[in-house]
């Protein structure tokens, strides 16, 4: 695609936030650009758009040039979330442009692609290939705990137990802990029922202290009841 000082922003920068983006400084009178041009368009197609690939007329479009401080073409460069992450410049061999192209996104490995799948057989393959993988170990514990028994719920906090503590991981343990009645509930009187019988307990009943909490946390902060409830939770305990 070519890109001017117009599109520069959406078409690089905030492309660059989901996908890492090449960008190509070229110019019609540059003949190592005209041998370049081919050989990365075909190499960064190869990735399948793991990578993109821009072009931009130096002499077009002043404004973008100016930001990279170009003093040579052809010169390249690689952007990820708004930052420049590498760069070369220059006419350079159709192996070594594969090289540069493929560290900015390596081809996905078995695990990857098992992650991707997204199937409990797939994911529980991608643990035992990768016992310390947090993508898998997150989206297996997901698929158990949605499973919704008890031997699965039990197997998905073992498996988060494994991980740091984020807020998806504190969200999915205390789902596999209290189950889905509060998202089945909605805004419904026995979600409330429940919190308000828990909150007289909370003080002396640990047990208790931590379903209230973990229905606070399955209900998360944009349902209007939290706020209230963890106010009213530091008042019993303080």
């Amino acid at each position: 695609m070519d890109v001017t000082d117009a599109t520069f922003e959406t078409a690089v920068l905030e492309r660059s936030t989901e996908v890492p983006v090449v960008v190509d400084l070229w110019a019609e009178w540059c003949g190592p650009c005209r041998t370049l041009g081919p050989i990365i368009e075909k190499v960064v197609g190869e990735t399948g758009g793991r990578v993109e690939l821009v072009k931009v007329d130096v002499d077009a479009n002043p404004r973008v040039a100016a930001t990279f401080q170009v003093r040579s073409i052809p010169a390249v460069y690689a952007i990820a979330d708004r930052k420049v992450v590498d760069s070369f410049v220059g006419a350079l061999p159709e192996p070594q442009v594969r090289e540069w192209v493929n560290r900015l996104a390596p081809e996905p490995t078995e695990v990857d692609t098992l992650i991707s799948a997204g199937d409990e057989a797939s994911l529980r393959r991608a643990v035992e290939l990768e016992p310390a993988n947090e993508k898998a170990l997150l989206a297996l514990a997901g698929l158990l705990v949605d499973a919704d028994t008890s031997d699965s719920k039990e197997e998905a906090l073992g498996l988060l137990a494994r991980l740091p503590e984020t807020a998806e991981v504190r969200h999915l343990i205390a789902k596999a802990r209290v189950g889905d009645e509060v998202v089945d509930a909605g805004a419904g009187e026995g979600v409330d029922a429940k919190l308000d019988g828990l909150l007289e307990r909370v003080k002396s009943d640990e047990a208790a202290r931590q379903e209230f909490l973990d229905l606070l946390e399955v209900l998360g902060p944009d349902d209007p009841r939290t706020a209230g409830y963890r106010k009213a939770l530091t008042a019993r305990l303080f």
